[in-house]
């Protein structure tokens, strides 16, 4: 994973530079010259937990190869007094300000999911449920906001749709049901299988059908207790749809094995963080 994070990275700050930079910064062309250099500071301005620290510098060394960067917390702390400073910088004053805005939104972005994640896992602590996310991710952000998933606490629950089978409700109307899509999959796919059930009744097919997780969706807390009683740890369980800070530890204390929340990532708020250059 830690290589595929950092191909991620590398690849979404060159993209993000590219997109940004174009030919070139009219405005710091104009006014420094490129042997100029500055010192500058980042400071996260509001509560959270910091993600992204391994992926910020990469936007700045594309641009100046010697910058020095000293990190002042990890990723996955969170800070509670604010605003703090959580970098420092020194380079080329061109490079600091031609990859500042790719950097900090980078990083922002990536500390606002992994912040969305911890309130959540916070959220259901001490009923060994797990928060898993989903692929509701930004377009070409999808390994980075994962880490970020991962750094908050949570869990991964698939990269996409080639590493796990999970059966919805598309799936179901095209296939016939859920006893022909299971009957189909179990010849061609040796992976454990999961099935979207949105009524007892589904679940009580897939559950007949040896179906190894059940992933509720759109369930009540009270629908999804009848469907732990009736399932009686015979399969793992999954809730999905409408889950909330407000209403997680309902869901969680039902007794599922873990509760998938796209808006981790799809609804993430970034962090407000900034840089600021400091005085000659």
């Amino acid at each position: 994973m830690r290589q595929e994070i950092e191909r991620a990275a590398d690849e979404v700050v060159g993209r993000s530079l590219a997109e940004d930079i174009g030919l070139g910064d009219l405005t710091s062309r104009a006014l420094f010259t490129p042997d100029d250099r500055c010192r500058a500071k980042v400071l996260l301005k509001e509560e959270g937990v910091v993600c992204g620290l391994a992926a910020f510098p990469i936007a700045f060394r594309l641009l100046d190869e010697g910058i020095e960067i000293e990190t002042l917390v990890e990723d996955g702390e969170r800070v509670s007094e604010v605003p703090q400073e959580i970098m420092r910088l020194s380079g080329y004053t061109r490079a600091i300000l031609g990859a500042e805005r790719v950097a900090l939104n980078l990083l922002g972005r990536l500390s606002g999911v992994a912040t969305l994640t911890r309130a959540f896992v916070s959220a259901v602590e001490g009923t060994g449920v797990s928060i898993l996310d989903t692929r509701k991710t930004t377009p070409g952000l999808r390994v980075l906001e994962k880490y970020a998933v991962q750094v908050g606490g949570g869990v991964n629950h698939r990269l996409g749709l080639f590493d796990a089978v999970l059966v919805k409700d598309n799936h179901l109307r095209l296939a016939g049901g859920v006893k022909e899509a299971v009957r189909r999959l179990r010849g061609s796919v040796s992976l454990p299988l999961e099935v979207e059930a949105d009524t007892l009744e589904q679940v009580e097919q897939a559950l007949g059908l040896g179906v190894e997780r059940i992933l509720l969706d759109n369930m009540s807390p009270l629908d999804v207790a009848t469907a732990v009683k009736l399932v009686a740890a015979r399969a793992q369980l999954e809730v999905s749809g409408g889950v909330t800070l407000d209403n997680v530890r309902a869901y969680a204390e039902t007794g599922v094995n873990a509760i998938s929340i796209g808006a981790l990532t799809h609804s993430a708020r970034s962090l407000d963080i900034s840089l600021e250059v400091l005085e000659p």
